[in-house]
């Protein structure tokens, strides 16, 4: 049984249905192991390197491609309030994946593209789920729990 309902969106039109069933399959594995509450929602949408430099660009103004970008929806913005409804499934957020950096990194670290992939996906999934690394003890922290998350799966390096 899937704990997450899991919107996923190729728009490179790149990836196969067993990349997209495999990355699928791995984020339910991986909210397994973080206890994440079943029916939890997240997206993720596979894009090019031109379309996330844009999305960076905009949202972080950082004009550059980059591989992976979160955009966690439980993290209140200013003038937000908190919605609290029993029925409500939990909406984690959006997860956006540059297929070209996927495929550059995997080359560059010597590992599957799906390898690279999963990677991309689980580090996108622990920042919607409040993981951080902008200070040394939450990177080794994050850093650890996505190589636990893999390994266990079977994606290693």
């Amino acid at each position: 049984m899937n704990k997450l309902m899991i919107d996923l969106v190729d728009e490179t039109g790149e990836l196969s249905d067993e990349q997209m069933e495999d990355i699928e399959k791995l984020l339910n594995f991986a909210a397994e192991k973080e206890n994440v509450e079943d029916n939890s929602e997240v997206s993720v949408t596979f894009v090019s390197n031109e379309r996330i430099h844009e999305i960076n660009r905009e949202y972080r103004d950082k004009d550059a491609p980059t591989d992976v970008i979160s955009f966690a929806m439980e993290e209140l913005g200013e003038g937000e309030i908190e919605l609290i409804g029993a029925e409500l499934p939990r909406v984690l957020g959006d997860i956006i994946i540059s297929i070209p950096k996927a495929e550059e990194q995997a080359k560059e670290y010597g590992h599957s593209f799906i390898r690279e992939l999963g990677f991309l996906s689980v580090h996108g999934f622990l920042h919607l789920l409040g993981y951080d690394h902008m200070e040394k003890e939450e990177e080794e922290k994050m850093f650890a729990r996505q190589k636990e998350i893999l390994d266990a799966y079977g994606l290693t390096r």
